[in-house]
């Protein structure tokens, strides 16, 4: 039976007692994934939260949808922190200033390395800061990413390369997440802590767009 994200409070960790929790949340685009993550930070910290984007305005399109999204953010007492790259060093201002920080979303983030010319090597070393960051939280972290690996073969070489680099980076995460879900058919999946469930979240007026 689906579980109410209402019954889910920061007691559902399964790592050690003095250490935040640590949560990740994947799935498709529009799968409302991000929603969910907004709500799970809610739940778990204070009312200082930090939320760090990924995103970089490249078009006009891209600049409204950022711009929106800060506003909706603001109202729930989210203080953003905007970082393509450098997400450990985001990572360490968010611990400093908030009871809780959403960081949305890694596939942007290896995507904007990835469009700056930089390798497996760049990368690697890359997600080895980041989990080195996330091991030493001070704050409860809500992590968004998009599954990307349940489609066609990309045609290019870039594509590929994305594909897998974004793959490796979900196996590091996930080993050490406590909370882990999975966005599917517009529902959230909870996998970890069992049993697997659903989780009940707020439906979107199609009039929001806001069903990320």
């Amino acid at each position: 039976m689906p579980v109410s994200s209402e019954r889910m409070t920061a007691g559902v960790v399964s790592g050690p007692a003095s250490r935040p929790p640590l949560v990740m949340i994947g799935g498709g685009v529009r799968s409302g994934k991000s929603r969910f993550a907004l709500e799970r930070a809610r739940q778990l910290g204070g009312p200082r939260r930090a939320f760090v984007a990924t995103a970089e305005p490249l078009d006009g399109e891209m600049a409204e949808r950022i711009a929106r999204h800060r506003d909706e953010r603001r109202g729930g007492g989210f203080t953003t922190l905007e970082e393509p790259l450098d997400l450990d060093a985001a990572l360490g201002s968010a611990y400093a200033i908030a009871d809780v920080v959403v960081v949305d979303c890694l596939t942007l983030w290896v995507s904007n390395h990835l469009m700056r010319g930089e390798g497996a090597a760049e990368l690697g070393a890359a997600f080895d800061r980041l989990l080195a960051t996330l091991g030493r939280r001070a704050i409860p972290v809500v992590l968004v990413s998009n599954e990307v690996g349940l489609g066609l073969v990309p045609e290019t070489p870039l594509g590929r390369v994305f594909r897998d680099q974004v793959g490796l980076l979900h196996q590091r995460v996930a080993a050490v997440a406590d909370e882990l879900y999975a966005g599917l058919m517009g529902t959230l999946l909870r996998l970890r802590p069992a049993p697997v469930e659903a989780v009940i979240v707020g439906v979107p007026s199609v009039a929001s767009g806001d069903s990320r």
